[in-house]
């Protein structure tokens, strides 16, 4: 039960970002994870009793903290960038069920029942009507390269959410670590690739609650639950996070939830409802 909780608090945090996001759109992507990632990493500090040490892993334990944290966004924005953003970000939410489909993979002693996989896929669906019904026209089917990265991006956040039960047991402050040096190379890559911009006080006061929030809190919750908690189960209850996101920004802009958001609530909270049963 605290592994879904802890979960929980991650997804609401996610939930948040896409209506964060609107507020920061004129911010350069890269740049805006760069600085978010960095203060994020402030809350190791306070997370580990002020004691840096226990930032230290292994040089690959930090490789795979790279690999979750960068490797995700630098894809994810590829992917926004050359495929139409609606249909590249349902592309990115098959992570939770690439969570649930290869936890056998990478987890010993993790069987998959036909109930997870069920859990799974009605999940799916729901965050795909989550996401296509909250968005109204304009979603037609049109294939583009984009599409590629966006599946990586998924493929990578699934990966790394069970390869960190893999390697030697690290403490959670050492997220702190990975989102340091994630956000060092988000802040090159904006040097490298995007033109210069000056942020006001506004933006400066939204990057840290982004920060603190989903590009930051968020993934110390994540690695706490999933160190705690059945990753399939955890999987499955992703799906809530493009639901929450969904009606977040509905909220924002003052909009009513369609018939096929309110459906995909009933799907996404049954399939969490059936992954999370004992039995």
């Amino acid at each position: 039960m605290t592994a879904n909780l802890l979960a929980l608090g991650a997804i609401a945090l996610w939930a948040s970002l896409a209506a964060l996001g609107v507020s920061l759109s004129h911010v350069p992507p890269f740049l805006l994870t760069g600085l978010a990632l960095l203060v994020g990493s402030v809350i190791a500090l306070p997370l580990s009793r002020w004691d840096v040490r226990q930032w230290r892993v292994p040089s690959a334990t930090l490789a795979l903290g790279v690999y979750g944290l960068f490797g995700f966004h630098f894809l994810l924005f590829i992917a926004l960038r050359h495929a139409p953003p609606v249909q590249a970000n349902l592309v990115n939410y098959l992570w939770p069920l690439g969570i649930v489909a290869m936890a056998p993979w990478f987890l010993p002693g993790v069987s998959l029942t036909a109930r997870h996989v069920l859990a799974a896929l009605i999940g799916f669906a729901g965050a795909a009507l989550a996401i296509l019904g909250g968005r109204g026209a304009g979603t037609e089917a049109v294939w583009a390269w984009g599409y590629v990265p966006a599946l990586g991006s998924a493929f990578i956040w699934a990966s790394y959410s069970l390869l960190t039960q893999r390697v030697r047991a690290f403490p959670t402050a050492a997220i702190g670590s990975f989102a340091l040096a994630s956000g060092l190379l988000s802040v090159l890559c904006h040097v490298w690739l995007e033109p210069s911009t000056t942020l006001s006080a506004r933006d400066w006061g939204l990057i840290v609650v982004l920060g603190l929030g989903p590009l930051g809190g968020a993934f110390f919750l994540w690695d706490a639950a999933l160190k705690r908690g059945d990753a399939r189960q955890i999987g499955v209850l992703s799906f809530l996070t493009p639901l929450l996101s969904t009606l977040a920004l509905l909220w924002v802009r003052g909009e009513t939830p369609s018939t096929s958001v309110a459906l995909a609530a009933v799907m996404i909270i049954g399939a969490a409802v059936m992954a999370t049963r004992s039995r």
